[in-house]
């Protein structure tokens, strides 16, 4: 062994004894019911993200490169799709999506300011921003309680002469009928953007969501089924695409190359494009206006060992909604209990509940009490997003189909607590004794 891997491994020793010492997780007889504090989601690591890390650092290739590549193969692997397209966040990774239909190598098919776009309202800020960004309108069906997906009946009341996009969100890990809305989106040749940021590892009649869209987008962000701190990607199975999100991504240049490297076309000096001098260096033509949203090399090596784990921390998750389900179906009077489609398997990313009308107590005190026995809870996101400030005081214009009734009780009554792989066993009893309470608490 020569002397610089001699000192890699004498590192990997000490990052060992460090993670030991200082992030082995605690045991559940260090949880005190009432005192330390069950969180809605958190990141699960070990000592293995801590290696790939500091082997990253060691490196010192702070852009992507060997570890983002292993990453995107990973991932590629696991969802059996053929492009993988990382970028820094969630939320960019739905702007790349957006971004690359409006490209004008898409002739016809590209996006113009106008253009409908149908989506929920009772979701993400970010699943919405892009639409709003590019000067598309976004048109707000309902969603329906239980699931809190999309109500497939109305995307055909959705359809007008400028619709051109489907952009729906798996809720919280719960498919949505993505065999419907996909055959709905072919039928009238529309672009089907697939946010599947909450959902990674959940299935519809046994292959992956996020694998059946023209798009597809993740997050990995700290509360997400894998995290890389910040970070996202966009996959698809379409080649153009995929170089377009590419593009977008990386300042909207037409190169290809990897960072690091130069000519992989074995063109560089020889394209001639638009009023350029002919062989103007390839490296610095841009066909887009686009961003810099890619992701760090050391963001990837943490999400090259977080990978390994994703089926675990899938399978924990579905034992620990399980759990939340069997104890609460006593409360069911009061609550509307979460459901799964028969054709689904769920990746939850939370337990979701709302309270039934006529029920003696109201949401805010339910939450206020969940936050004083230090359980965290967390609204459906934006509730119904077209009561945000962000659309009432800046005339965003939008289209809704009907009055959206469930977007609405969604807003005022729901909320969801965690179920995330952090959460042991009495953990998990310590929450329904405490929901148990409410009836007579709160009544």
């Amino acid at each position: 062994m020569d002397r610089q891997e001699q000192l890699r491994q004498e590192i990997f020793t000490k990052v060992h004894e460090y993670y030991r010492l200082v992030h082995q997780p605690t045991q559940d007889a260090e949880f005190i019911a009432g005192k330390s504090r069950i969180n809605y989601a958190g990141r699960v690591f070990d000592e293995k993200e801590m290696f790939s890390l500091v082997d990253s650092a060691l490196d010192f290739w702070l852009t992507s490169g060997r570890f983002e590549q292993e990453f995107q193969a990973k991932m590629a692997c696991f969802l059996e799709t053929a492009h993988v397209v990382t970028a820094n966040s969630g939320s960019s990774a739905n702007l790349l999506a957006v971004s690359a239909l409006t490209s004008h190598k898409l002739g016809e098919r590209r996006l113009k300011p106008g253009d409908e776009v149908v989506t929920v309202a009772a979701g993400f800020p970010t699943t919405v921003a892009p639409i709003v960004q590019h000067g598309l309108i976004p048109v707000f069906v309902d969603v329906e309680l239980g699931t809190y997906n999309v109500n497939p009946d109305q995307l055909e009341v959705a359809l007008s002469s400028r619709t051109r996009v489907v952009s729906l969100a798996h809720t919280l890990g719960v498919p949505f009928d993505v065999e419907r809305v996909a055959a709905f989106a072919r039928r009238h040749s529309l672009w089907f953007i697939e946010d599947n940021c909450d959902a990674l590892g959940a299935k519809w009649n046994g292959k992956y969501t996020g694998t059946f869209g023209d798009f597809a987008t993740f997050s990995f962000y700290p509360a997400h089924h894998i995290t890389m701190g910040e970070g996202g990607a966009v996959t698809t199975a379409d080649p153009l695409l995929k170089q377009l999100a590419t593009s977008f991504r990386d300042w909207g240049r037409d190169c290809w190359c990897d960072p690091g490297q130069d000519n992989t076309c074995n063109r560089r000096f020889e394209w001639h494009f638009g009023s350029l001098p002919a062989g103007y260096d390839h490296k610095y033509v841009y066909s887009h206006l686009g961003y810099n949203l890619k992701l760090t090399e050391m963001q990837a090596a943490v999400g090259v060992a977080q990978m390994d784990k994703l089926p675990v921390f899938v399978e924990k998750r579905r034992q620990n909604w399980q759990h939340l389900y069997r104890g609460l179906k006593e409360l069911e009077e009061y609550f509307i209990l979460p459901e799964v489609p028969p054709q689904a398997e769920a990746s939850p990313f939370g337990f979701v509940l709302t309270i039934r009308d006529g029920a003696p107590f109201d949401r805010q005190k339910v939450t206020a009490f969940l936050e004083q026995s230090r359980i965290q809870t967390r609204t459906v996101f934006a509730g119904n997003i077209t009561r945000q400030p962000a659309f009432t005081d800046s005339g965003v214009p939008y289209r809704t189909v009907s009055e959206l009734k469930n977007t609405d009780k969604v807003m005022t009554d729901t909320f969801w607590v965690g179920v995330y792989p952090g959460l042991s066993p009495l953990m998990l009893e310590y929450m329904l004794e405490t929901f148990r309470q409410i009836p007579g608490k709160l009544s």
